[in-house]
């Protein structure tokens, strides 16, 4: 079964608030197998637009897995704080 990730490119607004978010974000994500790949990090755009600074990549057991825990009651409250303190784009891809 294809691996599923989450992709997230943020600008991060309000930087106090959105501790929180990085404190309670990762234990919901490990409920369901999620697995973080990158936190930020430095890095170059060497071809097109990147807009934001930050760039957060989780890892799921399946791309069905992504969607559970994104839509889940646990995390949805969580996902509203950084949805409150940043700006971003947001992608879930299957894995090969």
């Amino acid at each position: 079964m294809p691996s599923g990730y989450i992709i997230l490119n943020i600008n991060v607004l309000n930087p106090e608030n959105y501790k929180e978010y990085l404190e309670k974000a990762p234990p919901t994500a490990q409920m369901f197998g999620g697995e973080y790949i990158i936190r930020g990090g430095e890095n170059e755009v060497i071809e097109g637009e990147w807009k934001y600074p930050r760039t957060v990549v989780i890892k799921f057991p399946s791309y069905e897995k992504v969607f559970e825990w994104y839509n889940s009651e646990i995390y949805k409250p969580i996902r509203q704080i950084r949805l409150d303190n940043t700006v971003s784009n947001t992608l879930i891809i299957k894995g090969a």
